[in-house]
């Protein structure tokens, strides 16, 4: 069994590179969740409700296809899954892979980017919604990543 995978989605860069840092520090294998039609600046236009991002994000139900991922997520021991918050919780993207791939028997770490949200409501929704996930800790990454708070993610 393989040690540690960083999956992550990123509309705009931010996730990306905390990602690519974090797989970094880990030594660990990356991939992408990758939306199957990319986001345009109009479509990640917060304030406009009729933007595809807040059209997506208002339906509890939305799953937007993602590109097939290349590889065997269930062969990892812990899965890190990073993504940027909107509207309090995680892209629907998260939720089309989560819905997709079976990471029933992987240890899963959450890691998120904000502009002023906390993590803690879009942890709360990934519990309540796949509440089969072994989520062991989670982490903000706004700022400088500290290789020692990384590390400490898996005690």
């Amino acid at each position: 069994m393989k040690e540690i995978l960083v999956t992550y989605f990123s509309a705009e860069g931010t996730t990306k590179r905390k990602a690519e840092e974090i797989a970094e520090i880990l030594n660990a294998d990356i991939v992408e969740i990758a939306p199957l039609v990319k986001y345009t600046s109009e479509d990640l236009n917060w304030r406009n409700r009729l933007s595809r991002s807040s059209i997506e994000m208002q339906d509890e139900r939305c799953r937007p296809q993602i590109k097939k991922i290349n590889l065997q997520i269930s062969d990892y021991k812990t899965v890190l899954i990073g993504y940027p918050i909107w509207w309090g919780v995680e892209p629907r993207e998260v939720d089309t892979f989560l819905d997709t791939y079976d990471l029933s028997k992987c240890k899963i770490v959450l890691f998120a980017t904000s502009g002023g949200s906390p993590i803690n409501e879009s942890v709360k929704h990934i519990k309540t919604s796949y509440p089969s996930l072994n989520i062991v800790s989670s982490y903000l990454a706004n700022f400088n990543l500290d290789k020692k708070e990384i590390e400490d993610l898996f005690k």
